[in-house]
């Protein structure tokens, strides 16, 4: 960059140097003409009082912090008793760096070690956005007793930034406890606690604070509304879903409803509510879209089982060539393909990845790779890739592996090195890992094997996790866990649940026995646990409530049983009704007796 002669000054501003540095500093507009004004400042401060320096030296950093960090740091190094204008303009533009956010905190480390100097309330704010970045919890909650040492408990701007680092940590009820006891909240301080329970999923504790907003008389703003739709998508409440959308639409300021992120998220919570039609209408309308937009909509087709749509979507992308595919673009593809099965088009997505775009594989993309493989029956070629990733694989791919080693009928032997690697990554605490081993025995009939897997959970204190489905209904989402009876209509519950087994025994349903392997003792015994799995509780309760053409919508926190995986095909069928039933890791769409997965998953 070449240098740039600094413009000349009005006469009647050469009454002192002071006065022509300061007004030659608010004309900078570049870090060879900043560098100029140092030179002449460095020159003329025999001649310039102590505090003028000073406040020349607080510009030059302000300025200097905005095009040239790196030089900003110096001058600081060169400044006698710097002020805390100027740690914390420092500090402030550390932290809104991404990858230099960490020193941020040894800033303000220094500062605490100058005895010259003293934080203010300028400071929190963004050291505590640096600690919530980098999941600093210690520097964080040191930072916090500082707040209270220097008295700044009551300030709103450094309560809100507290409340968001905890919530950012983890640390919700500490976060939600410096919300409470907040003496003046405004809709920031609202949104920031909002997005924290998104954020850790609990969604519908969200929504209950969204409804204390609107109690309070605080305006819900763009903001709200984007944490607010991320809830809805969440529990799988298409009706809630659908009335934050038109609040959107009609209450919120202009330009919020056609804000590209606002309509990003609107998108992603269509599809996760099983309305994948209406995402892709609110796509298509879309007057601007990122690549965000785009990742969304290929996402939403691939949980869906549209593996054709998600990849004609990533390729109307590379072809209309405003948007370019990132990391996250090929996860989507590459799900899409394992959910199709597409082996074949999963590897070229791969090396096109890798060739052509030039983006490094990260631990998802062998993930999905690994899945893809697996799932297919190549578990063979899927442990090759795991042997030659440059990265150590985690849990998620062993466990793919091991799943796919059960329903394949991969042997005893594969199984358990697969085991002993999730055990020995997660610590053994994970029931999964014991759930899928005791189905490979029971597989093989080593009925002593499922039984010394009790034992070992019960000794280490491992609980199975709890099926827990969810259906909603007239805006209130109702809940039931595996052999739930405490739901106010448990009654006629049950007695729908021994209607649909009566009707499908006479079309020829035969329970698999082998998907409660964990359950001890006779057939009879396990065929009962089955039927108290909690998706056949909220179908039922769906069966008694909704009407014949509306669709039952079930979400589940764990996948789908091949046995359930039958019921549910047989009741969309014998009752003619459309179920749709949202598991860990798909959407299922059954309807006449077929599911929309083909029976792959």
């Amino acid at each position: 960059m070449g240098t740039t002669a600094m413009p000349p000054l009005p006469s009647h501003c050469l009454s002192s140097p002071h006065h022509q540095l300061r007004l030659v500093l608010q004309h900078c507009n570049s870090v060879p003409h900043l560098k100029q004004i140092h030179a002449r400042i460095l020159r003329s401060s025999p001649s310039i009082q102590p505090y003028d320096i000073l406040y020349l030296n607080s510009r030059l950093v302000h300025f200097s912090a905005i095009s040239d960090l790196s030089y900003a740091t110096r001058l600081l190094d060169a400044i006698q008793d710097p002020n805390s204008f100027i740690f914390n303009t420092l500090i402030r533009a550390y932290a809104c760096t991404s990858n230099l956010k960490h020193h941020a905190i040894l800033l303000y480390i220094r500062m605490l070690a100058d005895a010259y100097v003293v934080p203010d309330k300028f400071t929190f704010p963004f050291v505590l956005k640096a600690c919530a970045y980098l999941f600093a919890a210690s520097e964080g909650k040191q930072i916090h007793s500082h707040i209270l040492k220097l008295g700044f408990s009551s300030d709103t701007h450094v309560n809100n930034s507290l409340i968001h680092f905890y919530a950012t940590c983890g640390f919700l009820e500490l976060a939600r406890n410096l919300f409470d006891e907040m003496p003046d909240r405004t809709v920031v301080s609202w949104n920031i606690m909002i997005d924290g329970y998104v954020r850790c999923g609990q969604f519908a504790t969200a929504l209950e604070l969204f409804r204390e907003v609107q109690k309070g008389g605080f305006g819900a703003d763009g903001f709200t509304m984007q944490s607010v739709v991320c809830a809805c998508g969440g529990l799988g409440s298409i009706s809630l879903g659908i009335w934050s959308h038109l609040y959107v639409m009609r209450k919120c300021e202009n330009g919020v409803a056609g804000d590209v992120l606002m309509n990003n998220s609107l998108i992603d919570m269509y599809a996760k509510c099983g309305s994948v039609r209406m995402a892709w209408q609110l796509f298509e309308e879309m007057p601007e879209r990122d690549v965000a937009s785009w990742n969304a909509m290929i996402f939403g087709f691939a949980m869906h089982g549209y593996v054709k749509e998600a990849l004609d979507a990533f390729s109307r992308m590379c072809i209309t060539g405003k948007v370019k595919p990132n990391s996250i673009s090929f996860v989507g593809v590459l799900t899409a393909c394992s959910h199709g099965g597409l082996v074949g088009e999963g590897r070229r997505y791969f090396h096109l990845m890798v060739s052509e775009y030039k983006i490094a594989p990260q631990i998802e993309h062998y993930g999905c790779v690994v899945n893809l493989l697996a799932r297919a029956g190549l578990v063979e070629e899927a442990m090759d890739v795991v042997s030659a990733m440059p990265i150590r694989p985690d849990v998620v791919i062993w466990r793919s592996l091991l799943d796919a080693c059960c329903k394949r009928n991969a042997g005893v032997e594969i199984s358990e090195l697969m085991a002993q690697q999730i055990l020995e990554l997660d610590g053994g605490f994970s029931s999964g890992v014991y759930v899928l081993l005791s189905r490979v025995y029971a597989s093989a009939n080593q009925w002593n094997d499922v039984g010394i897997i009790r034992r070992l959970m019960f000794e280490k204190g491992v609980t199975k996790e709890p099926g827990c489905s969810s259906i909603e209904l007239d805006g209130i989402v109702h809940e039931f866990l595996a052999g739930d009876s405490s739901h106010p209509r448990a009654k006629e519950i049950y007695d729908m649940l021994r209607k649909i087994e009566e009707k499908l025994v006479e079309v020829g349903y035969e329970p698999d026995t082998s998907q409660a392997p964990m359950i001890s003792g006779v057939e009879e015994g396990k065929e009962r646990s089955l039927w108290l799995h909690s998706e056949r509780l909220a179908i039922a309760f769906g069966l008694l409530n909704l009407q014949p053409s509306v669709p039952i919508r079930v979400l589940k926190n764990l996948r789908v049983c091949s046995d359930c995986h039958t019921v549910t095909k047989l009741i969309s069928k014998v009752f003619d009704v459309e179920i749709i039933v949202r598991d860990r890791t798909r959407f299922h769409r059954f309807k006449g007796g077929a599911c929309s997965c083909m029976d792959y998953w």
